[in-house]
């Protein structure tokens, strides 16, 4: 049972950017409905997620840390005002939560950090498969990027069933909603 989401995606991303308004109105359109959101507490398509949930009638979460000797990483955002914070010592450990805490994930547009989580979260799902959590994939650009995976790694053929991808906020609810069926 689907009851938690857990977004990834851009820092940098300002308000009318592409991503931050697909989170926020994704994550509004979750909590409308339920669905608790979860982010990693910094800008950009995490704060989107926040303030969406907030729009939407609902509650985030952000798993955090404090970074140490850390030269470009953005770190929590004191404009994301999350409903819980969970601290976490380091990026591996906040990444490893923010998996644990989300029954599906979204993974918007990103950079190495999200490529990173979107890393994990797929490579646990292929060991988990069956018993695994799905992931959703945000944006069109995404098939050119699985399709090239699909054709030049050396993928299992269940590697390639366990994400969806969609271009609307509403393909995120109907895909979350057929899982719950």
């Amino acid at each position: 049972m689907i009851k938690t989401v857990t977004f990834f995606g851009y820092s940098e991303s300002k308000p009318g950017d592409p991503e931050y308004d697909a989170a926020y109105k994704t994550a509004k359109l979750l909590a409308s409905k339920g669905y608790h959101i979860v982010n990693g507490g910094g800008p950009g398509v995490m704060r989107a997620a926040t303030e969406g949930a907030h729009a939407g009638g609902g509650k985030a979460t952000v798993v955090s840390f404090v970074p140490k000797d850390m030269t470009h990483f953005e770190g929590r955002d004191q404009l994301n005002h999350a409903d819980e914070e969970i601290m976490k010592e380091n990026y591996l450990e906040r990444t490893l939560e923010l998996l644990n805490q989300g029954d599906i994930y979204v993974v918007f547009n990103g950079g190495t950090g999200t490529i990173s989580e979107f890393g994990m979260a797929w490579g646990l799902a292929r060991l988990y498969f069956g018993h695994h959590r799905p992931l959703i994939l945000y944006g069109d650009w995404w098939h050119e990027i699985m399709e090239s995976f699909g054709r030049n790694m050396l993928m299992r053929e269940i590697e390639l069933q366990v994400y969806r991808i969609v271009t609307t906020p509403e393909e995120v609810l109907e895909e979350v909603e057929k899982l719950n069926k």
